[in-house]
C-alpha cells in the first residue's frame, strides 16, 4: 500500500491517470471545433432583436470543471483509497504469525483483542499475506492460510481457563522448528509465565516481532475461606497501582432455586498494594446457597472462585445417652445444642447405626461414654472420611474408664482418673471463667461474657501433645475444649456437660457461636494430595475462560492427587468435582498462585489494542463520480435547449429516478402499501398480533403466532399464511379473524379513531385474545400492573358481560377436548362472553345448547404466545415448566390455540346436539 497525505491507496498505479486530466481539458475544449466567423450583410436586419433562447458556441468553464472532477473522482475511487491506513508489520511481505496467550487473564478484554486481530487480518488480506495462528494455551502446528479464511474463523476463538506454561511453550517451539521466515504479532494477556522468554527468542530469529497488550491491570480472586464466623475473600492484582475499590458479588440460588445475586462486599486496594481482603458475614442458610464469588466488571475465570462443601449448610446428628422425658426438656442433654444449631444446620436424630448411613457432617455425642465395637468401627471410618465428632462430658463419661490409661481412638486426649468428686467431676471452691481464645482456635475473636462460669469438668491428663490440642481453656489454664485431627476428620471434646449442670456456658450466646463455628468448620481445608490417594473424582460442571459454568458431559474422572497437584489444562479443567457425597471446587487461581506482570525486552515494540479503524472511501468517490456525470448530462441538456423540449423523455426519466431515490414516499406510496397489506391479509387466513411498542414482547408475540400457524397447518385443514403485526392507528383490522393483544404496563392507549375501528371489529365477528401474561404472579384482575393496564385499555371497548370459561363452553371441544387452558403459565382464570341468563342444561346432555355466535373477547394471563413461540428452525423459543410436565403443558397450550382459531372460523357449531353422540363416545360416557 502507498500512503499519500494520510490516505493509503491499494492500487496506486491508477493515480498516473490523473496526469491525463490536462489532455482531457484540451480535448474537451477542441471538440467540437470552433466555427469560422464570416460577416453576412443580412444580419444587419436582425440587429436590435432579442433571442429568448441562446446556445453557447463552446463548453462553459464550470461544466468542464465538473467533468474533470467526475473523472478525477473515478480515478481516485478505482485506486482504492483508505483512510487511517496502517503502516505496521502487517504491511510487510511474507507470512505473518499471530500468537495468542489465549488465557483467562485476557478474557475480560477479549472483545477488544478480537477487534484488533480482525483489523490486522484485514490489512494482511490487503497485502496478500498468508497468516498462521498459534494459541499458546492450546499449542498446535500453525497452518498458514489466507487472512480471509482466518477472519471467518475468528469468532470461534475463546480464552482457556488456564495459562501457558513451560510445557506448552516448549510444544509451541517444537511446532515452529521447521517453519521458514515469518513476522509475528503477539497478543499478550499481560501475565508472565515460564518459557515465554525462550519462545520470544525463537520467534525473533524468524522475523520481526510486535506485541499488542492492554494496559489494564489483571485482577483475580483466591478461593473463599470461612474464618472466624465470616467468609474471607481476597483479591489480587498483577501490578501495583493507585488505591481503588472493587466490588465482590456472591452469586447463588434464591429460595425458589433461581439464580440470584445474594450479597455484595467491597474490597479496597491500598496505594501500591497487590492484594485486598474483605469479609462477608452471611446467615448460615444464605451462606449455604452461595455457589460462586465474582469481581464485578471482570469477566474471566480468574475473577471467579467456586464454592464447594466448605460453605454449604451442615447436617448435624445429635445422639444423647438418655432420652428426653416429657416435661423435662430443659434437662435434656441435647436441648441447648438443638437451640444453638437449629438456625445454622439441619439436625438429624436417631441411633448411631441410623445416622451413619446418612453421612452427616457432624455427629454430637452428649455424655455418651461407651461405644460397641461395631459402632466404634463405623464411627471411625466416618471420621477418617472427613467427619467431625463433637463429644460432651457428663456424669456417664466422668464415671467411666474411657481414655484413662490409653488414649481412646474416639477421644482427643487422655482423661485423669483421679481428683474427681462424686459422680466423677472435679469441684472447686470457686467457679472459674474462660480465658480468651488463642489465634489458632476456631473460636478466636468471639467475645466471652463475664457471667459464664464453670463449676465442674472432667480433667485432661497432662501430655506432650496436650497444649496443641487445647482450643479453649479456663483462666487457670485448665483445658475446657480439646481437639485432635484424625485422617481427614477431627474429634472435639467439651470437658463440661451440654446442660447447665456443670457450667453456665450452654445458657449463653457464646455457646451458640461456638457450636456454629464448629459446624461451619466441619469441612476440612483443601485436602492434601496424599489424602486423596486412590480416589477418583468426576467432573460435574466445568468453567470456561470467561468464568461461565457448563455441564461436564462425558468428561472422564480424574485421580484424587491430580485434582490437587496437576496443573490446569484440557485434562484438568476448573470446575466442580464429585466423589460420592463430597464436592470439591477446582479454581483457576489458588492461594499459592502468582500474578506476575510481563516485562518485554527493550527492542520489542509494545502497542495497545486500540487500533484506528481503516475506512475505505472508494465507494464514496465512485458515487460522487456518478452523481457528477448525472449532473453533467442534465447541464448539457439544459445548455442545448432540450431539457424542456419535446425530446426530454430520457432526461425526465432520469430526473424521476433521482427524485424517487432522494425524495420521501408520498400518499401514493402509502396507498400502495395499504393495498399490499389488504392483498396479503386476504389471500389466506392470517393471524395477527397488536404491536405494543415493546420490541421484545412483539417479537415473542410474532414467534408465538408463527408456532400456532405451523401447528394449524400440520394438524387441521386450515393453512394460514405468515402472521402479521398490526398497528391499531393505521392498519385495517377487518382482514384478520383473530387479534392477539399482549398487555404491557407502559403501552400507549389507542386513539379514538383506533377504538372506533376496534369496536367495529368486535361487532363484525372478530375476536381479540387479551393476554396480561401475569398468571405466574397474579390472577386476572387489577392485582398486577398488567391487569390495571388491561382495565384502562378495555374501558372504551364494547365488550359484553364476561364470565369465567365454563366447563361446557364450546372452546373446550372445538377441535380438542380440553378442561385446562395453560400457556407458559398455568391458570384456570380465562374469561369469555357470559352465557344468557336463561341458558339451561338439558337433562341427559353433557353441555348447554348455546348457538350464540363467537365470543368477541377472551381474556387471560397465561402468556400463550410464549408457549407457542418457536425459533426460525422450529425449536421452542422459551422454556415451559420442566421435563415431561413442561412439554405436556406446551402441548395443551397449542391445543388451546387450535381450539380458539377453530372457534373463530367455525363459530359454535360444536354446540349443536348432533355432535353429542360423538362427544360422549370421546368422553367415554
Amino acid at each position: 500500500m502507498t500512503v499519500l497525505g494520510g490516505i493509503g491507496f491499494t492500487a496506486p498505479w491508477l493515480l498516473l491517470a490523473l496526469l491525463a486530466l490536462p489532455i482531457l481539458w484540451i480535448i474537451l475544449r477542441a471538440v467540437p471545433p470552433a466555427p469560422i466567423r464570416r460577416r453576412f450583410p443580412g444580419v444587419a436586419l436582425l440587429l436590435g432583436l432579442s433571442d429568448d433562447e441562446s446556445v453557447s458556441d463552446r463548453t462553459p468553464w464550470w461544466l468542464l470543471l465538473l467533468r474533470m472532477l467526475a473523472v478525477a473522482a473515478l480515478i481516485l475511487g478505482l485506486a482504492g483509497p483508505v483512510l487511517n491506513p496502517s503502516q505496521d508489520n502487517a504491511q510487510g511481505d511474507g507470512p505473518l504469525l499471530i500468537v495468542l496467550d489465549g488465557s483467562w487473564a485476557g478474557a475480560t478484554r477479549w472483545t477488544q483483542q478480537s477487534q484488533a486481530i480482525e483489523a490486522q487480518l484485514t490489512r494482511a488480506s490487503r497485502a496478500d499475506r498468508t497468516v498462521g495462528f498459534m494459541d499458546l494455551s492450546r499449542p498446535e502446528t500453525p497452518v498458514f492460510q489466507s487472512a480471509d479464511v482466518w477472519r471467518s474463523r475468528l469468532p470461534g476463538f475463546a480464552p482457556a481457563p488456564w495459562q501457558p506454561n513451560a510445557d506448552r511453550t516448549a510444544r509451541a517451539m517444537g511446532a515452529l522448528a521447521d517453519a521458514e521466515r515469518f513476522d509475528t504479532l503477539w497478543f499478550s494477556d499481560g501475565l508472565d509465565y515460564d518459557g515465554r522468554g525462550g519462545l520470544l527468542a525463537a520467534l525473533q530469529k524468524r522475523g520481526a516481532v510486535e506485541v499488542y497488550q492492554t494496559g489494564a491491570n489483571v485482577l483475580a480472586m483466591t478461593p473463599a475461606t470461612y474464618v472466624d464466623g465470616a467468609i474471607a475473600l481476597t483479591v489480587r492484582r498483577a501490578a501495583p497501582g493507585p488505591g481503588r475499590d472493587v466490588t465482590l458479588q456472591a452469586q447463588g440460588r434464591d429460595p425458589a432455586g433461581n439464580a440470584a445475586l445474594l450479597a455484595t462486599a467491597m474490597a479496597t486496594f491500598e496505594d501500591g498494594a497487590l492484594s485486598a481482603r474483605t469479609e462477608l458475614a452471611l446467615p448460615a442458610e444464605m451462606r449455604a446457597r452461595v455457589t460462586r464469588f465474582d469481581i464485578q466488571g471482570q469477566r474471566s475465570a480468574g475473577a471467579t472462585t467456586l464454592t464447594d462443601d466448605g460453605l454449604r449448610r451442615r447436617e448435624v446428628a445429635l445422639i444423647a445417652a438418655r432420652e428426653n422425658r416429657e416435661g423435662l426438656e430443659l434437662l435434656s442433654p441435647l436441648h441447648y445444642i438443638e437451640q444453638a444449631l437449629e438456625p445454622a444446620a439441619d439436625l438429624i436424630k436417631g441411633s448411631l447405626s441410623d445416622v451413619l448411613p446418612a453421612n452427616p457432617d457432624v455427629i454430637v455425642l452428649a455424655d455418651v461414654a461407651t461405644l460397641s465395637d461395631a459402632e466404634a468401627e463405623g464411627l471411625g471410618d466416618w471420621i477418617d472420611a472427613g467427619g467431625m465428632l463433637v463429644r460432651f462430658a457428663g456424669p456417664r463419661v466422668a464415671a467411666s474408664d474411657i481414655s484413662r490409661i490409653d488414649e481412646d481412638p474416639m477421644m482427643p486426649v487422655r482423661l485423669r482418673s483421679g481428683g474427681r468428686s462424686v459422680g466423677g467431676a472435679m469441684s472447686w471452691g470457686e467457679p472459674k471463667s474462660l480465658a480468651p481464645f488463642s489465634e489458632r482456635s476456631p473460636f478466636f475473636g468471639l467475645r466471652i461474657p463475664e457471667d459464664v462460669r464453670v463449676t465442674a469438668q472432667v480433667m485432661a491428663q497432662p501430655d506432650p501433645t496436650l497444649a496443641e490440642r487445647v482450643i479453649a481453656e479456663l483462666t487457670d489454664g485448665t483445658p475446657l475444649v480439646t481437639r485432635k485431627p484424625r485422617e481427614q476428620g477431627q474429634i472435639v471434646l467439651f470437658h463440661v456437660t451440654a446442660t447447665a449442670e456443670w457450667s453456665s456456658l450452654p445458657l449463653s450466646g457464646l455457646f451458640v457461636q461456638m457450636m456454629e463455628r464448629l459446624a461451619a468448620s466441619s469441612a476440612t481445608a483443601t485436602p492434601e494430595a496424599d489424602q486423596l490417594e486412590g480416589t477418583v473424582w468426576t467432573p460435574e460442571r466445568v468453567m470456561d475462560g470467561f468464568g461461565t459454568l457448563s455441564d461436564a458431559g462425558n468428561l472422564p474422572g480424574v485421580a484424587g492427587p491430580d485434582l490437587i497437584d496437576a496443573p490446569a489444562g484440557p485434562d484438568m479443567r476448573p470446575g466442580i468435582y464429585a466423589s460420592g457425597d463430597r464436592r470439591l471446587a477446582r479454581n483457576v487461581v489458588t492461594s499459592d498462585s502468582d500474578l506476575t506482570p510481563v516485562s518485554w525486552p527493550a527492542g520489542i515494540p509494545v502497542k495497545g489494542f486500540a487500533v484506528a479503524p481503516e475506512q475505505p472511501i472508494a465507494g464514496w468517490l465512485l458515487s460522487l463520480a456518478i452523481l457528477a456525470l448525472v449532473a453533467d448530462v442534465i447541464a448539457s441538456l439544459a445548455l442545448s435547449g432540450r431539457l424542456l423540449g419535446q425530446r426530454t423523455t430520457a432526461a425526465a426519466a432520469m430526473l424521476a429516478l433521482l427524485g424517487g431515490i432522494a425524495g420521501q414516499p408520498g400518499p401514493a406510496v402509502a396507498q400502495d402499501s395499504a393495498e399490499a397489506l389488504a392483498l396479503e391479509a386476504t389471500a389466506e387466513v392470517v393471524l395477527a398480533h397488536v404491536l405494543t411498542g415493546n420490541d421484545k414482547v412483539d417479537e415473542v408475540a410474532r414467534a408465538g403466532l408463527i408456532g400456532l400457524t405451523d401447528t394449524l397447518y400440520f394438524r387441521t385443514s386450515v393453512e394460514p399464511a405468515t402472521p402479521m403485526g398490526v398497528d391499531l392507528e393505521a392498519d385495517e383490522l377487518a382482514f384478520f379473524p383473530i387479534l392477539y393483544w399482549p398487555i404491557t404496563p407502559d403501552q400507549p392507549r389507542p386513539s379514538d379513531e383506533a377504538y372506533a375501528r376496534l369496536n367495529d371489529y368486535l361487532r363484525s365477528g372478530g375476536l381479540i385474545l387479551f393476554d396480561t401474561r401475569d398468571a405466574d404472579i397474579a390472577g386476572f384482575g387489577a392485582s398486577s400492573p398488567n391487569g390495571r393496564k388491561l382495565q384502562d385499555l378495555a374501558a372504551p371497548l364494547d365488550i359484553p358481560p364476561l364470565e369465567p370459561l365454563p366447563a361446557d363452553h364450546v372452546l373446550t371441544r372445538t377441535f380438542y377436548l380440553l378442561q385446562d387452558f395453560p400457556g407458559r403459565h398455568s391458570s384456570r382464570d380465562v374469561w369469555v362472553e357470559a352465557a344468557p341468563p336463561d341458558a339451561e342444561q338439558v337433562e341427559g346432555m353433557p353441555f348447554r345448547n348455546l348457538n350464540d355466535g363467537v365470543t368477541p373477547v377472551v381474556i387471560g394471563g397465561n402468556d400463550w404466545a410464549a408457549a407457542w413461540a418457536v425459533t426460525s428452525n422450529g425449536a421452542p423459543m422459551l422454556p415451559v415448566g420442566r421435563g415431561f410436565t413442561g412439554e405436556r403443558q406446551r402441548e395443551l397450550a397449542f391445543r388451546f390455540g387450535v381450539n380458539l382459531v377453530m372457534h373463530v372460523l367455525t363459530g359454535n357449531y360444536k354446540s349443536d346436539q348432533v355432535h353429542v353422540p360423538a362427544l360422549l363416545d370421546r368422553l367415554g360416557q
